[in-house]
C-alpha cells in the first residue's frame, strides 16, 4: 500500500488530475475553455488553466507556480487549482503545503457537487486520495490503514462520478491513470480495461497517449510503449518530461534488443530533455541526468 500511493502520487506530479488545455500556449484566452467535452462544457478559470497547460504542454514547473498564485487568489472555486498546488507541493517535499492544498482540494470538490455533481464527485475522490498520499508521506507504513480508507473513498466517489456520466473524458483521464497504476503494481489486476477507457473515452488525447505509454513502459511492452509517446510528443513537442519518457523506452528497448542505436537514440532523447532543465524540478534533473549517464556508460561498456 505504501508503495503504491508513492508511486500514485510521482504520476500525480505530473498528470495531476485532469485539467484544461484549449487555447494556444502564446495566446492568453480571455474566456476559459474546456478541451474535453463537446456538449455540456465546464468553465475552467484562465489562470487554472493556464498553469496546466505550463506544466503539461510545455513542462515548465516555475512559470506553472506563478500561474497558479494568480489562480488561487483569482478562482478560489475550482478545485482543479489546489489539486495542482497539491502536486507541485508533494514534487517540492512541502508536506505541510501538500496537506493544506489537500484539504483544500477536498473541500472545493464537495461544495461543487451540488451544482456539477459530476466534477464535484470527481475532484473529491482526488482531494481524498491526495489526503491519503499525506497519510503515507508522514506515517509511512504506519499510516497504511487510514490511506487504505481513503482510497475506498476515492472510489466510492469516482464510482458517483461515473454514474452520472460513464463516457465522460475528464473522468476517463483520471480513473485510466489510476486504474492503470493499480494494474501494473497488483499482479492479478489486468491493465486492458484501462488502457480501454483511455484509449476511447479519455480527452486530451495526448495526456490518454501519454499515459498508455507509462502502462505499456511499465509492463515492459516497449515498442508499444515507443508508439504512444511518440503519438504524445507529436502534440506536445516543447515537453522536456516526454522527451525523458521516451528516452526511457528507448534505453529499455535498446537493452531488451541489445541495438546500441536504440541507446544512442535515448541519450538524445535524454540530452534533449535536459535543454530545459531549468523548468524542471531540481531532483527530476538529477534523475534524468543520472539515468542518461548510465545510459552512456553501458554504451561505452558493453556487456
Amino acid at each position: 500500500m505504501t508503495k503504491l500511493f508513492f508511486r500514485a502520487n510521482a504520476i500525480l506530479a505530473q498528470v495531476t488530475l485532469v485539467g484544461a488545455i484549449a487555447f494556444n500556449l502564446f495566446t492568453s484566452p480571455s474566456l476559459a475553455g474546456d478541451p474535453f467535452r463537446s456538449s455540456e462544457p465546464r468553465k475552467i478559470g484562465d489562470k487554472t488553466e493556464a498553469a496546466f497547460r505550463a506544466i503539461f504542454q510545455q513542462g515548465n514547473y516555475p512559470q506553472a507556480e506563478s500561474y497558479l498564485k494568480q489562480a488561487l487568489s483569482s478562482e478560489p472555486n475550482e478545485p482543479l487549482a489546489y489539486a495542482m498546488r497539491a502536486s507541485l507541493a508533494y514534487t517540492n517535499r512541502d508536506i505541510a503545503a501538500l496537506d493544506t492544498y489537500s484539504k483544500k482540494t477536498l473541500e472545493t470538490g464537495q461544495k461543487l457537487i451540488s451544482s456539477d455533481p459530476l466534477r464535484g464527485n470527481l475532484y473529491t475522490a482526488i482531494g481524498n486520495f491526495l489526503e491519503g498520499a499525506v497519510i503515507i508521506t508522514r506515517e509511512g507504513a504506519n499510516g497504511a490503514p487510514k490511506a487504505l480508507g481513503k482510497l475506498r473513498q476515492v472510489y466510492e466517489y469516482l464510482d458517483k462520478a461515473e454514474a452520472i456520466s460513464a463516457n465522460d473524458p475528464e473522468l476517463n483521464l483520471l480513473k485510466g491513470y489510476m486504474d492503470l497504476l493499480l494494474a501494473v503494481n497488483l499482479p492479478f489486476s489486468s491493465p486492458d480495461q484501462a488502457i480501454d477507457k483511455l484509449e476511447k473515452n479519455a480527452a486530451p488525447r495526448y495526456l490518454a497517449d501519454r499515459g498508455i505509454a507509462l502502462a505499456y513502459r511499465d509492463l515492459k511492452k516497449y515498442s508499444q510503449a515507443l508508439d504512444y509517446a511518440n503519438r504524445a510528443l507529436k502534440a506536445t513537442a516543447d515537453n522536456p518530461e516526454l522527451y525523458y519518457l521516451k528516452a526511457q523506452i528507448l534505453q529499455e528497448l535498446g537493452k531488451k534488443e541489445k541495438n546500441p542505436q536504440l541507446i544512442k537514440e535515448a541519450i538524445a532523447n535524454f540530452d534533449q530533455a535536459l535543454t530545459k532543465k531549468s523548468q524542471l524540478p531540481a531532483d527530476l534533473v538529477k534523475q534524468i541526468e543520472n539515468e542518461r549517464n548510465r545510459a552512456a556508460s553501458s554504451l561505452n561498456n558493453p556487456g
